[in-house]
């Protein structure tokens, strides 16, 4: 049971050195990865053959990659030069036979030290067997056993196959030669007790074990116990089998728990597997043929990220299956974000296309901007507008200039217009007057809602607001400053949350953008789109970083975890806010 509990050990150890072996990220990086490991300690041969099989994965990954980019920038593929990586290689194997000439030294040195200490135990045993063919001079024979007693417990550890057969040997012989000295009865009461006191310690401290939380501590603590008992003396032949029934009913308590937790171990890595395997199939089941626009793929990426989150909370699967299905788990995820990529570089020509279009708009809206037929002019820019708003995005590095460039001829245009149209003046009046009553009314305000009816009488008061109408051109920004202000301050004596602030301080916004028409509304919606997609990507690349983090980077990097943590959870808390704004734009 000891020698399975170990394996069992050495094979978790083995799937971690595994797992740190998976952040190295080039096949150079594997060659001082393995030098630093030889130098530091002696790895065992699962180490280094995961170690190897992760250098040619790497190795053969990176000639691929070399040689279909050697290939597509019009090179022969048979002029690809092979020679720094077979140079790679060879250093690789290089180490490798020093590692393998390090550890056959090591285990020989090793086997031969077991030997001898076998061959000890060996002498000690048959010396005290010949003590116990010859008892005359009890004196000298009794001191003789102690000697050898104590040259037994100095004597380094032996072969696992000969540790029990050598014992009971030994303990036989041992208390062969005491049962022989009835002459020193005293002497043998005396030790006898001192023996049973020593033994009853043990059987306290096995049965205290059962307390311990953590199983495998228990069990490695218990081992530790059962070296001690097997170096101490016998007892009295009244108290021996009962002292050691009390020890070994202890002993059986733990390793019953010990065994029962390598198989809640064992079910529960099942339980991982079934649940990597589903996310495996969720992966696999997406057809990318399906999506055909970028706020698909956006969707559809954000799927794949929950799913990706999903797969880091869930602990290892069984030994034998983690890697495999790691590797299919790793598969479908490069197979979307291939397929995402090609999408991308494909809608660089429809993009183009776009921009065509919309400079062609943006001329149509230069042409039309000095016309004095107020009406007819009027309705063609709205016209152009909403034409402007069906075509799709276009070169990032144009869009802002392109967008200026058409929104300043309409808002000329307009602008204008307001200028010249003198029969609205009264009325903007009295609309100027309502508004600045309402701003008065809004700073009065003192009444003390329930806190899940202050949103409401925010929304209120923003309503009664929007349907006042428009105001004299040159008050409006200043009106507006004045209202926005009062908002804002209701909102925090009314201790609206600062999200349900930002959304409320938009909607005025919104409110007022589309005043403006219906090109300042799509301008907006662009920037927010801009800014979304920006911390979507900064989010990624946050997880990302804290993706290459090892377990001793991240037992002493806390701190810097902590922070990172804290940012990311800042900017979703910003893209959600973004992507609401989105929606009341979209609703409206």
């Amino acid at each position: 049971m000891e020698t399975n509990d170990t394996s069992k050990l050495q094979e978790t150890a083995v799937e971690e050195s595994v797992e740190n072996v998976a952040t190295v990220e080039t096949a150079a990086d594997f060659i001082d990865y393995l030098k630093n490991l030889i130098d530091s300690e002696n790895p065992n041969k699962e180490k280094v053959e995961a170690i190897k099989t992760a250098f040619y994965k790497h190795q053969k990954q990176e000639i691929e990659l070399a040689r279909k980019m050697f290939a597509e920038a019009g090179n022969p593929v048979e002029e690809f030069n092979m020679e720094p990586y077979n140079a790679l290689e060879t250093e690789f194997k290089s180490i490798m036979n020093l590692w393998r000439e390090k550890r056959a030294e090591q285990l020989s040195l090793l086997e031969k030290e077991r030997q001898d200490n076998l061959d000890k135990k060996n002498r000690i045993i048959d010396a005290i067997h010949a003590l116990n063919e010859d008892t005359e001079d009890i004196h000298k024979s009794l001191s003789e056993v102690r000697r050898l007693q104590q040259e037994w417990k100095e004597t380094g550890a032996v072969a696992q196959e000969h540790v029990n057969t050598l014992w009971k040997r030994y303990q036989t012989e041992v208390e062969n030669f005491y049962d022989q000295l009835r002459l020193y009865n005293e002497f043998r009461d005396y030790d006898s007790k001192k023996n049973l006191e020593l033994q009853t310690a043990l059987c306290e401290a096995a049965e205290k074990l059962n307390e311990e939380g953590d199983v495998v501590v228990a069990f490695r603590k218990l081992q530790e116990l059962h070296e001690q008992w097997r170096e101490i003396g016998p007892v009295a032949k009244e108290v021996r089998e009962e002292i050691w029934q009390r020890f070994k009913n202890a002993s059986t308590e733990i390793n019953k728990k010990y065994q029962q937790f390598f198989e809640r171990l064992k079910d529960l890595e099942n339980e991982n597997l079934t649940q990597k395997t589903e996310i495996c199939e969720k992966l696999e089941a997406i057809d990318v043929s399906t999506l055909d626009t970028f706020k698909a793929w956006e969707k559809m990426t954000n799927e794949v990220i929950e799913l990706q989150e999903r797969w880091k909370t869930i602990g290892f699967a069984p030994k034998k299956l983690n890697t495999k299905v790691f590797e299919r788990y790793r598969a479908a995820c490069d197979k979307f974000f291939e397929a995402k990529s090609l999408f991308y570089k494909g809608m660089k020509e429809k993009l183009n296309e776009n921009l065509e279009k919309k400079r062609a708009l943006c001329e149509k809206a230069e042409a039309l901007k000095d016309s004095t037929a107020w009406s007819a002019t009027a309705n063609q820019l709205i016209q152009i507008q909403k034409e402007w708003k069906t075509i799709g995005q276009v070169p990032r590095k144009a869009s802002d200039a392109l967008w200026k460039r058409f929104i300043s001829a309409c808002d000329y245009f307009f602008e204008q217009k307001e200028k010249n149209t003198s029969s609205q003046r009264e009325e903007e009046q009295q609309h100027l007057q309502a508004k600045l009553s309402l701003i008065e009314e809004v700073n009065n305000y003192q009444e003390t809602p329930e806190p899940e009816e202050a949103p409401r009488v925010v929304k209120d008061f923003t309503a009664r607001w929007n349907e006042i109408g428009h105001v004299p051109f040159k008050e409006k920004d200043k009106v507006y400053a004045k209202w926005r202000e009062a908002i804002e301050q209701l909102m925090v004596r009314l201790n609206v949350d600062k999200t349900s602030r930002r959304l409320s301080s938009f909607q005025s916004n919104l409110d007022e953008i589309r005043s403006k028409g219906a090109g300042k509304v799509g301008h907006e919606r662009e920037r927010l789109m801009r800014q979304y997609e920006s911390i979507c990507n900064e989010i990624k690349t946050c997880e990302n970083n804290i993706g290459f983090f090892t377990m001793s980077s991240k037992s002493t990097g806390s701190n810097l975890l902590k922070e990172m943590n804290r940012n990311i959870e800042k900017l979703k808390e910003e893209r959600d806010i973004l992507f609401k704004k989105i929606q009341m734009i979209d609703e409206a």
